[in-house]
């Protein structure tokens, strides 16, 4: 089969979009407080930076009226002062990705030190304001943060502490330069914002000594806080003698110390509730700010009491303002029309739709104050489905083209996701409050539970193949987790309503992105655990019959379409006329719509001995998704080989010629995602990077 692939990031389009203040909405209530976050004092503990906004603020360490130090449309995050006070550095997303900048605060000069194409944290100073620590994911493996140094003035990172199996980040170099505080293992470098408990977080405290710039001596290890708890954000004294640091091994996230020649560690403060983040300490080590309940707080390190910060912002953030940009990157979600001829894609949480062939200019779908996802062409190719999360909850929307209207489709308190088409275009199944499986019948405007309680998409985390119509549309196939195994398997329904039956008896952690062949036979979708490489699975529906190439052959003398002549069939005799052989047509659209018509209409499914009938096929790749081409005969595979994902292809046809083997169809390093076929099987669309 000939197949070519079109790159989703379309030459794509010239976008509009409006920025507004998060301050700007009112309602009939009292306006909302603002959110304070990532405090940091100054050396002499008399001022303090901190984010709102996405802006970086300013305010005296008693409280007071803060204002408005650095200001722009990007999101600027993580101020730290210098050592001296004369400086200023922090992390903007204004190129694109999170990167450190430093601010003159004299002149007002600021200058990128970072050039990253990963989100880079921003850690700490050196105490002779020399350098700058951060930590990044992207010179390790498995996402894996290092420990990096840079000159203020700019230069080269280097690395200060890269251990190739375990993460390290929210680096504090010790006073004297020659040991630095790290935080290790677990997921608080990316889940930092996670509450309680969990095995996942659980992270160390270690000091790294032997780092000093220039030292050749190889770094030593030496652990500072035992694991069970999750432990991060260094901070030393200025004498270098104790270590400061985060944890919630009280059952709860506080501030606590330790000398460091050793003994016990000590908590400095009692919360019995809510989160303590990005603790701070200046320079003379008299106090440390940290957030706490979306706000400002200090510890004060003589009298050891906590106290919250009151502030109030005076000052005018960037915005509100129109934005003009043109865009080629930054495509979140991609879907290709049932005609293939536009394409509908999410860019910065709003939808545009284009030419699938050409481009051009996009037109605008939405424009409301929240995200927009998991969108969904009806079979007409007029009209969209999608997800907002415009009023609280998500719930599903529809944009028709033809009378440029959207309407809303689902209310209520539950959140409504990945809405699925059924095949004649009139009803949308979908997940609502991430456990019942719903059928809407768009023009009645009414709704079915199907599934009253089962383990489905539940945002942020959605899969929009996680449902799958029959091709008859009185099925549902649905992936969900199987109970107390944790094993994530697939159940099917009637769309009518009805017990569900178990469709797949997987032993896995994770699966989903079910496809459900034309001819209503077999299911195909991605199943993996978290160590070993996903594959792709084929579930029969009905018991399969194994066809051979001789049968390929005895149906080019067919006179009837389907019927074989056996050797039973008498032959004419010598001298005797031979009849018309008629060759039934077979790659006409008549044909095509006549064996689509068939399979609408005899979907069957024998639930007997069904749990024999899943297998996972030798892809010899590491699946990510799988998607099933419209004549059933090759799936396009997501997956990843040699460090890489790329596209492809793998033939399901059992008369095809030789053993089948995954057949590559991208070579590029850039990640890919939302595959998926145009009508006809010749073409592959997909985002890239």
């Amino acid at each position: 089969m000939h197949t070519s692939t079109r790159a989703a990031s379309l030459a794509v389009a010239t976008l509009f979009f409006a920025t507004t203040s998060l301050n700007a909405r009112s309602t009939a209530a009292a306006a909302p407080s603002s959110s304070m976050a990532e405090p940091s004092l100054s050396p002499d503990h008399r001022e303090i930076a901190f984010v709102s906004g996405g802006d970086i603020w300013t305010v005296p360490y008693a409280g007071g009226e803060a204002r408005l130090l650095v200001s722009h449309p990007a999101t600027e995050s993580k101020p730290l002062y210098s050592p001296d006070g004369t400086r200023l550095a922090f992390v903007s997303n204004r190129t694109g990705n999170g990167d450190v900048y430093v601010l003159t605060l004299a002149t007002g000069d600021v200058r990128r030190l970072t050039f990253d194409d990963v989100n880079d944290a921003l850690d700490n100073w050196s105490r002779d304001g020399k350098w700058l620590y951060f930590s990044s994911a992207s010179r390790d493996i498995a996402g894996m943060s290092d420990v990096f140094r840079v000159s203020a003035d700019g230069g080269t990172p280097m690395q200060v502490a890269a251990d190739r199996y375990a993460a390290e980040y929210f680096a504090a170099p010790a006073p004297d330069g020659s040991s630095l505080a790290i935080t290790a293992r677990g997921l608080v470098f990316g889940q930092w914002w996670r509450h309680g408990h969990s095995h996942i977080d659980e992270s160390e405290i270690w000091l790294v000594s032997d780092v000093a710039p220039g030292s050749a001596a190889t770094p030593r290890y030496e652990q500072v806080t035992t694991g069970g708890a999750k432990s991060a954000w260094p901070m030393w004294s200025p004498d270098g003698s104790t270590i400061y640091f985060m944890s919630d091994r009280s059952g709860n996230e506080n501030l606590w110390m330790r000398a460091r020649t050793g003994g016990d560690a000590t908590p400095l403060t009692r919360f019995t509730d809510g989160r303590l983040l990005f603790p701070s300490i200046s320079a003379d080590g008299q106090a440390i700010a940290f957030e706490r309940d979306f706000a400002v707080w200090t510890y004060d390190v003589a009298s050891r009491q906590p106290k919250r910060v009151a502030i109030t912002l005076r000052g005018s953030p960037a915005g509100p303002a129109v934005e003009h940009v043109t865009l080629s990157n930054g495509i979140q979600q991609l879907a290709l029309s049932p005609d293939a001829k536009k394409v509908a894609f999410a860019v910065r949480g709003e939808i545009f739709a284009a030419s699938a062939k050409d481009g051009g200019e996009a037109a605008r779908v939405t424009t409301s104050a929240g995200p927009e996802e998991q969108l969904a062409w009806a079979p007409d190719s007029r009209r969209l489905a999608y997800s907002s999360e415009r009023d609280g909850a998500w719930h599903l929307f529809l944009y028709d083209f033809g009378t440029r209207a959207e309407t809303q489709l689902t209310k209520g308190s539950a959140s409504d996701v990945a809405p699925r088409w059924s095949p004649d275009g009139r009803r949308i199944a979908f997940v609502r409050g991430g456990r019942a499986l719903h059928v809407l019948d768009v023009a009645a405007g009414t709704d079915r539970q199907i599934v009253a309680d089962a383990s489905l998409s539940r945002p942020p985390f959605v899969d929009e193949r996680g449902v799958a119509w029959s091709p008859d549309g009185r099925w549902l196939a649905y992936a969900t987790n199987d109970g107390a195994k944790q094993f994530t398997n697939v159940f099917i329904v009637s769309a009518d309503g009805g017990g569900p039956r178990q469709a797949s008896w997987l032993s896995n952690s994770n699966g989903g992105g079910l496809s459900w062949s034309a001819d209503g036979t077999f299911l195909t979708l991605a199943s993996g655990q978290r160590t070993e490489d996903g594959q792709a699975v084929r579930i029969d529906l009905v018991p399969r019959t194994p066809r051979f190439r001789e049968d390929q052959f005895r149906e080019l003398f067919n006179s009837t379409p389907g019927r074989v002549p056996g050797p039973q069939t008498q032959q004419p005799g010598p001298g005797a006329p031979v009849p018309p052989v008629t060759i039934a047509p077979t790659t006409d659209s008549s044909a095509r719509r006549d064996s689509a018509a068939s399979a609408r209409r005899n979907t069957t499914i024998v639930f007997d001995d069904i749990r024999r009938r899943g297998a996972a096929l030798p892809v010899g790749v590491d699946v990510n998704s799988a998607v099933l081409s419209p004549d059933g005969k090759t799936l396009l595979l997501t997956a990843s080989a040699a460090g890489q994902t790329n596209l492809y292809t793998y033939n399901l046809d059992e008369l095809a010629q030789g053993e089948p083997v995954a057949r590559q169809l991208t070579s590029t390093s850039g990640f890919k995602s939302a595959a998926q076929w145009s009508p006809d099987g010749k073409e592959v669309f997909y985002l890239e990077g």
